[in-house]
């Protein structure tokens, strides 16, 4: 079973040892800006859902606590990569939020 805290302990390690950003290590980098990327990709791949409930104006079969609780998960992600100066997170889960909440909306005046 995986640690939870391990991640901790982990960020503990890297603030520690004072990691450079950009890393040095080529993978790394890369990895670094390939997370912007990914981050914006993923709620537009998201956004067809909702573009299809606009659209349409049909929200049938559409998890209303589904969207709904993912919108107020994106709440606490938002919070947590606000406290430790995460841009990639903060990025992505403020379009996931924006996402999210749209669908809700959609569904609430569709369904």
């Amino acid at each position: 079973m995986p640690n939870p805290i391990h991640h901790i302990h982990k960020r503990k390690i890297i603030h520690q040892k004072k990691e450079r950003y950009p890393s040095e290590n080529l993978f790394k980098n890369y990895l670094d800006k390939i997370v912007y990327i990914i981050g914006v990709l993923g709620p537009i791949s998201g956004s067809f859902q909702a573009i299809k409930i606009w659209q349409d104006k049909v929200a049938e079969g559409v998890s209303l606590i589904m969207f709904g609780s993912c919108a107020i998960f994106n709440i606490v992600w938002i919070m947590y990569g606000i406290i430790h100066k995460e841009k990639p997170i903060i990025l992505m889960y403020c379009l996931w939020f924006i996402i999210n909440t749209s669908v809700v909306i959609g569904t609430i005046i569709y369904n």
